[in-house]
């Protein structure tokens, strides 16, 4: 009997982990670049069982079988999937928009599964920021500013990096004025806002911005306010993009947040129907241990 009331608590624990995901998706509908997380729910490793059967004619038989003792939501897995872009007017908001493409594979929402049964996630392209400890993060909310140094930064203050991995600092190359009205173009390379010519620095290489190209993008780690990192040991799954990748940035455009919100709703009543369901089964057998222990243990 107490196995089955454990088995319901896992339950009721993996359906709260599931119902806080979508609500966390819900309360991100307007964050910039957000991706939604969905909770994976797992079984419990398998019990071998036992047990003992009479036979008639008397003797005994011992029969085996496995029972899942329940369930574990364990993670929360990002779905990088585009969002939606949505126009702003403002030019130093960029929104990126990505569709890598590995050759002999072809992706569905984001993943694929390979003859050999492994399962691939399409890589993915992310802007490069430095956070205040000055180690590089990942991010695709594209909401910049200029700050009082003409440097490129996020609302949090974060600088942008350009393609040499410095803070982009927008300034003209040939008066050290500050520029305004900077053009960026697909591949997200700064055009002078006079000439159109593409901007330079003081060694004559072109300005862009810095769009990295995570090749798992489920490998990332967050952080919060839309930045990711990568785990120690895995910076080979970074790198900027290549020339041919399908990667394109809009200028005075934000990508929205993938989220569904009409499905997050159901998923959310699906979450709590659940997580009642198991509520019942742990009230019932909690009446059941109740008259056993009240009722036949007086007997």
């Amino acid at each position: 009997m107490l196995r089955g009331l454990y088995t319901a608590t896992a339950g009721m624990l993996s359906q709260q982990r599931r119902h806080d995901a979508i609500t966390n998706n819900i309360a991100n509908l307007n964050t910039p670049g957000f991706k939604q997380s969905q909770a994976v729910t797992r079984s419990f490793p398998e019990m071998l069982i036992r047990l003992l059967k009479e036979q008639p004619g008397g003797g005994s038989t011992v029969e085996w079988g496995r029972l899942h003792s329940g369930v574990l939501a364990e993670e929360a897995i990002a779905i990088h999937i585009q969002g939606d872009l949505r126009e702003t007017g403002n030019p130093l908001d960029f929104a990126i928009v990505s569709d890598i493409q590995v050759e002999g594979l072809v992706f569905n929402n984001g993943k694929t599964i390979t003859p050999e049964g492994e399962r691939v996630f399409q890589p993915q392209a992310f802007f490069t920021v430095l956070n205040a400890d000055g180690e590089e993060r990942y991010t695709r909310n594209g909401q910049f500013t200029v700050n009082e140094l003409g440097q490129l930064v996020t609302a949090e203050g974060f600088q942008v990096l350009g393609l040499d991995r410095q803070p982009i600092v927008l300034v003209d190359p040939a008066t050290q004025e500050p520029l305004s009205g900077v053009t960026v173009d697909k591949r997200g390379f700064l055009m002078h806002p006079v000439t159109g010519e593409p901007l330079t620095d003081a060694a004559g290489n072109s300005v862009g911005l810095l769009i990295s190209r995570v090749e798992n993008p489920n490998r990332l780690i967050p952080e919060g306010l839309g930045l990711y990192r990568i785990a120690p040991g895995e910076e080979a799954n970074v790198a900027p993009i290549n020339p041919d990748d399908q990667v394109q940035v809009f200028q005075g455009f934000v990508e929205g947040a993938n989220v569904d919100p009409v499905q997050s709703v159901v998923d959310m009543m699906t979450a709590a129907r659940l997580y009642e369901a198991n509520q019942k089964v742990i009230q019932a057998y909690d009446r059941s241990l109740e008259k056993a222990a009240n009722e036949v243990g007086r007997v």
